[in-house]
């Protein structure tokens, strides 16, 4: 076997899961280069429609400083939180990762779930990804640019955890019934001073 045909086969190993029991998560460390994730980030930050995240907490609606973006392949809704959002075409950027991630994970996205923290002030509170308007136990890919975070899990029964920090231009999968029996969170914390942008890709439930 040759290096390029070594290097071909590694790069398409999927890495251990992460978890003990009760899912799948394979972390595959960074699967862009440093230069280029800058590239992706920076073309991100100036191309995506970004907006403020909103839901409806408690019977309180609730604007954060997160910002969010939805792209899909056609005209997806996707509902959460009791807000629905409707999905953008695709940008040149997106379609580039999108088909980046599934060489990488052999699963095709129909959509994507983008989020913008700009600093360690912004973060994400425990929960699943188990919409209805998502496929069962379907993967939800993970790519991450910009600044490292950490990704905590927490098991719904047992409240087991564990954490993994999300480096700049790596790619995370979750898989199985991760979803259904756990919850994952990305902590605040005050020492990070720079944006992080989170794509995640997902399979939606079409219509009818």
């Amino acid at each position: 076997m040759s290096n390029m045909d070594e290097m071909s086969l590694f790069k398409n190993e999927v890495p251990g899961n992460l978890l003990p029991f009760d899912g799948v998560v394979n972390y595959y460390g960074k699967v862009i280069e440093l230069q280029q994730a800058r590239n992706y980030l920076e073309a991100l930050l100036q191309t995506i429609e970004w907006k403020n995240d909103e839901a409806i907490i408690f019977g309180k609606h609730i604007v954060t400083r997160r910002k969010v973006a939805w792209y899909a392949d056609s005209n997806f809704e996707y509902t959460y939180s009791s807000k629905t959002k409707f999905a953008l075409p695709w940008t040149k950027e997106l379609l580039e990762l999108k088909m980046l991630i599934e060489k990488r994970t052999g699963n095709i996205f129909n959509s994507c779930l983008l989020n913008l923290y700009h600093n360690g002030d912004d973060g994400m509170a425990w929960h699943s990804d188990d919409e209805k308007t998502l496929q069962t136990d379907s993967a939800i890919a993970s790519l991450s640019f910009g600044a490292e975070r950490k990704f905590m899990l927490r098991h719904k029964q047992t409240k087991e955890t564990l954490s993994i920090i999300l480096q700049n231009g790596s790619l995370l999968l979750m898989r199985g019934s991760t979803q259904t029996n756990w919850q994952h969170s990305l902590p605040k914390s005050k020492k990070i001073m720079t944006p992080r942008i989170n794509l995640t890709f997902r399979i939606m439930l079409e219509k009818g």
